[in-house]
């Protein structure tokens, strides 16, 4: 009888595995082969028309780091080129450079040290009129000069040869300990957005909300009404739900949540939220651990943002976020996500209708669940999805990227 049972319970897990095996064969993965180096990491993807934009960083020695991109056209990745190479730079598995264009204007930027502490760095932008040719205009974004932290930058063209852009601001902070977790006499962390200009100039800087979450990454999208971003809030009792506002006839609006999970932290969980818009239906996807059940959610919007329904949870228990998003097209979303089960973890995707409805959920493939893994990145390419993130072999990093069909999806 136990022989029986134990023989059941493998057969189960054949079984198991070669569904899994099926979602995979189902996807018809293609790995691209980026012209990147060992020790690569940060990949960040752009879809720019046609062409898919790909910056990423390479450790050059002990103390110089590189940023570069290259485009991928037609099945084919242009050379790598050099947007900037430095030393002193701050380079963290979460906190890392991106690339975004608005017709030949391409715009970048890397995080530099000011200090020596440990979380005391500036964001220096990078620009380009010549579609990448050449990088000729650098500023520094903020307009303090606190010895604080700077990051979590996140960009959106505006489509009027400028563009938006948010980021994480110390300036009222005082000091910060590994952990990010501020003491009771400090100032919190704030989100600020500026337009920034094709000359280099950088104006309009706002701030958007004086209390945020010290280490989520930010994410910003253009609307119809203008450009949207979202956030993770961190209110005086330690509640850090994603909040978000957006800009219409000339103003921001205050700042609301999503949707109010009252997840109650006392530390950073390094995972923000992603926000894609198409048309007038917006879509916001996050991770959040309240009442200590690990999700991931997606709420959309029909009005543009001014208001959002009641959130989709697209993966419970097993979560572990890093999230990314698409609209494929005003009533259906494109989700990525990282997972765990016992001592693996998978990146996963799902294909999800605005009414609430998810049409498909897929294994893309083992992953490793480390910090090194970084957060994966998706973009649509025509009629293709195309994925990269850290590929973790032999203590060694490097960028890999793969594609597979939206018919994958159907």
């Amino acid at each position: 009888m136990r022989y029986l049972i134990k023989f059941g319970f493998l057969f189960l897990v054949i079984f198991l595995l070669s569904c899994e095996v099926n979602n995979k064969h189902e996807m018809e993965l293609k790995e691209l082969s980026p012209p990147v180096s060992d020790f690569s990491m940060h990949p960040y993807l752009f879809a720019h028309g046609s062409e898919l934009l790909m910056s990423w960083t390479e450790q050059e020695n002990d103390s110089v780091f590189g940023l570069y991109f290259s485009k991928y056209s037609n099945g084919v990745w242009s050379e790598k080129s050099a947007i900037v190479k430095g030393q002193n730079w701050f380079v963290n598995w979460a906190d890392f450079p991106a690339i975004s264009a608005d017709n030949d204007n391409l715009i970048s930027y890397y995080l530099k040290k000011s200090d020596a502490d440990t979380y005391a760095y500036d964001i220096f932008i990078k620009q380009s009129n010549d579609a990448g040719k050449n990088w000729t205009l650098e500023n520094k974004l903020h307009s303090d000069t606190t010895k604080t932290e700077h990051g979590f930058v996140s960009l959106a063209p505006s489509n009027n040869n400028s563009f938006f852009i948010s980021w994480l601001d110390g300036r009222n902070t005082k000091s910060m300990d590994h952990d990010h977790v501020h003491g009771q006499n400090e100032g919190a962390m704030q989100i600020r957005v500026a337009e920034v200009m094709s000359n280099g100039e950088i104006e309009k800087e706002f701030e958007l909300d004086s209390r945020t979450c010290d280490c989520c990454n930010t994410s910003t999208a253009l609307t119809g009404d203008g450009p949207i971003v979202v956030w993770r809030d961190r209110s005086e009792k330690e509640i850090r739900d994603i909040y978000y506002s957006k800009f219409k006839d000339g103003i921001w609006s205050e700042s609301k949540p999503v949707y109010q999970d009252n997840w109650e932290i006392n530390g950073c969980p390094v995972n923000g939220p992603k926000v894609a818009v198409q048309e007038s239906s917006v879509a916001v996807a996050w991770f959040t651990a309240a009442d200590n059940i690990p999700k991931v959610n997606l709420s959309f919007s029909k009005d543009i943002g001014e208001h959002f329904l009641e959130p989709i949870t697209i993966s419970q228990g097993n979560a572990i976020g890093r999230v990314d998003l698409l609209m494929l097209d005003e009533k259906t979303a494109l989700i990525s996500w990282m997972e765990s089960s016992e001592d693996l973890a998978f990146q996963k995707i799902a294909k999800v209708g605005i009414e609430g409805k998810i049409e498909k959920s897929i294994t893309i493939q083992e992953i490793s669940g480390a910090r090194s893994t970084g957060f994966p990145q998706m973009e649509l390419v025509g009629d293709h999805i195309v994925m990269a993130w850290n590929h973790l072999e032999n203590g060694t990093t490097k960028v890999k990227v793969f594609t597979f069909s939206l018919e994958a999806l159907n």
